[in-house]
């Protein structure tokens, strides 16, 4: 039997937050316009989310986004819909304004269907992007609902235009219910001790053997956390010297048997020992130096499902 829902959202009129900043809401997409010509500010600079501006002029910036990209927090209370955001700028940490959409809710209103996409995030030279992918690894996954204990292949990736070659690691991943973590919110812990796949110990979670260095791709074991719920999977990732493999810059899976083991040459495994205990960091230098970059990274929302639930 067929089943057709009909999503109806109405428009919620544009709305000044200050004399500054204008949003104005679409059914799908939001026009922010920022001017302050009394701010030292530079416009280009300025970030909604994870959005840069579409165009910076004369003091302005203005930004074209889909309400599915740039992070948007998707809140259903209620009679409504509710998309938020911050307007923020990257060299100024105080200055933080919100971008609120927000539309009555229709009794038959549904989540909108997943449409695969990457989150992407720049530096310098390098780009950042980590995706949920199909069953190998050949494209974007089709669905983002995962029935508890199957398995959710991850692929994080860095380009780089004229840098020397790199190798990625995944430094640090944990699971949350929100784009940012709150201090009293639920984590999950996935990998933590500078690389080391803690999950793996006590699940079939594993990393794939690498098809090129600036590429991992990662078979994350769905989880027991708030099933039906949005989860967002928040990592470090890591682009650094090939050659400069330690304790502190590495990527260590647990083999049931058989214990650590070093995912780029097995035979160094034991640079995973501290897996079970705690690993130095050493001091990082940044891209002037030629040796590597550390970039934060959100990848969701995805959905733990119940199995058994037909």
């Amino acid at each position: 039997m067929s089943v057709f829902v009909t999503v109806v959202l109405f428009l919620v009129l544009a709305v000044a937050v200050n004399a500054d900043i204008e949003v104005d809401c679409g059914h799908t997409e939001v026009k922010v316009r920022w001017s302050d010509p009394r701010s030292q500010m530079e416009p280009s600079l300025l970030k909604l989310g994870t959005c840069s501006p579409n165009s910076f002029y004369d003091g302005k910036a203005v930004f074209n986004v889909n309400l599915e990209d740039c992070s948007f927090r998707r809140m259903v209370t209620g009679g409504q819909v509710i998309f938020l955001n911050d307007l923020t700028h990257i060299y100024d940490p105080a200055f933080s304004q919100p971008v609120v959409c927000a539309f009555e809710r229709h009794s038959d209103w549904s989540p909108p269907l997943y449409t695969p996409k990457f989150n992407t995030y720049g530096y310098s030279n390098l780009v950042f992007q980590m995706g949920l992918m199909n069953a190998d690894f050949t494209g974007p996954a089709l669905s983002s609902a995962y029935p508890l204990g199957s398995l959710i292949p991850i692929m994080a990736a860095v380009y780089q235009s004229s840098h020397q070659p790199l190798l990625l690691h995944m430094e640090e991943c944990f699971a949350a219910m929100t784009p940012q973590p709150q201090p009293d919110s639920p984590v999950y812990p996935i990998i933590t001790n500078k690389g080391c796949l803690v999950d793996s110990k006590s699940t079939n979670s594993r990393f794939q053997t690498r098809e090129r260095t600036s590429e991992m791709h990662l078979l994350l074991q769905a989880f027991k956390f708030p099933l039906g719920e949005d989860v967002y999977i928040h990592c470090k990732l890591m682009a650094w010297d090939p050659e400069g493999l330690d304790s502190s810059k590495k990527a260590c899976h647990f083999v049931k048997g058989h214990g650590w083991e070093l995912l780029d040459d097995p035979a160094r495994s034991d640079l995973c020992r501290c897996c079970d205990s705690h690993c130095m960091a050493r001091r990082k230098r940044g891209l002037a130096s030629g040796q590597g970059v550390m970039q934060k990274t959100v990848l969701g929302p995805l959905t733990i499902i119940d199995g058994s639930t037909p």
